[in-house]
């Protein structure tokens, strides 16, 4: 039987294990040689909604670097006194409680947490989706789905008098080509097999194949 002491260590290995950020989150084999439930999560949703998984990446990339525990900054009274944040943004989407809310309700997904990688990322398959459909921009269109994703539905349409949300499109747009490059110089006849444990799958680098250059 194990003591108390005991189990609470492995319940700390086992939560550190399973949330702890990637190495090297600009490299998408990277990623996905770590965490390779990770990428059957996101090749689920780009089944699912049509979103690429490079496009998925990159608005994680840009939203939290993968850390599942993300909230904005506090603002700062004087520059000096901690004060409230600037909105209720959280985990790997930084999704919004409302947006987040309206995800749960209308795809039934009821017990879905933004600390949960599967469920942010069928979070923005679905997000990308209605984007497509509400503003007619395509779902493989890394800048204007990113404004959309940032700035929201309503707003979009005013995106060109912020700079500053102009110069994130573009360095999620520069990320999202960065991991399209690098999955697909590792990609495989299996995709599935590519990212899979070693112990259980063929070595990720063989004669045949480069392996997947990294970004940084």
């Amino acid at each position: 039987m194990f003591n108390s002491k005991t189990l609470l260590f492995i319940f700390i290995f086992f939560i550190s294990s399973c949330s702890s950020i990637p190495k090297n989150t600009a490299d998408g084999c990277s990623i996905f040689s770590e965490r390779y439930l990770w990428y059957k999560h996101a090749k689920k949703t780009e089944e699912k909604w049509g979103t690429p998984i490079y496009i998925q990446l990159a608005i994680i990339k840009m939203e939290s670097d993968f850390d599942w525990l993300a909230k904005p900054k506090r603002q700062k009274i004087f520059k000096v006194i901690p004060f409230k944040r600037p909105s209720s943004s959280f985990g790997y989407s930084q999704a919004v409680k409302g947006t987040w809310k309206q995800y749960k309700n209308e795809t039934g997904n009821m017990l879905a947490t933004r600390t949960r990688f599967k469920d942010s990322v069928d979070f923005i398959g679905w997000y990308t989706n209605k984007t497509e459909k509400i503003l007619k921009i395509s779902k493989t269109d890394a800048f204007k789905q990113y404004v959309a994703y940032h700035e929201g539905w309503g707003n979009y349409k005013n995106y060109k008098k912020k700079q500053k949300i102009i110069l994130l499109a573009k360095k999620v747009e520069k990320q999202s080509n960065k991991y399209k490059n690098q999955l697909t110089n590792r990609n495989s006849p299996a995709p599935s097999l590519a990212f899979a444990p070693a112990a259980v799958s063929p070595p990720l680098v063989s004669s045949r194949r480069r392996p997947g250059r990294r970004a940084r």
